[in-house]
């Protein structure tokens, strides 16, 4: 498989220090900025054979990466194969502890997600 397009986000829970919320919100940035349209008009993929043809492997960093809910991650992705998998990395930042806006702490969870969209020729 040769790599198509490598994407870079940002997410972040303020409030609740979910870090699943702050990967997934990550994951959505990174592919917010991109169309792939070459997937159709260079590759001559259709919906048909899209996922056999199109690997995402995806890399969550995180202060907590044992916690992170992987498969909540995959959903934010509607075609190809899909593999997720968190490291360790992120940043945890002090905050507001608030607890009528669900925190368990005064700290802020910030992560990080790689994209890479690998094709099959």
């Amino acid at each position: 498989m040769d790599r198509f397009i490598i994407e870079i986000g940002t997410g972040v829970d303020f409030h609740g220090q979910d870090v699943t919320k702050a990967a997934v919100k990550a994951a959505k940035d990174a592919i917010s900025r991109s169309c792939l349209i070459g997937l159709d008009e260079v590759c001559g993929f259709t919906q048909d054979n899209i996922d056999d043809n199109v690997l995402i492997d995806v890399t969550i960093g995180s202060t907590r990466p044992d916690e992170v809910r992987t498969d909540e991650v995959k959903k934010c992705f509607p075609v190809g194969k899909v593999n997720v998998q968190a490291v360790y990395g992120g940043l945890k930042t002090e905050g507001l502890y608030f607890t009528k806006f669900g925190d368990k702490d005064d700290s802020i969870e910030i992560a990080v997600a790689s994209v890479s969209v690998k094709i099959k020729k």
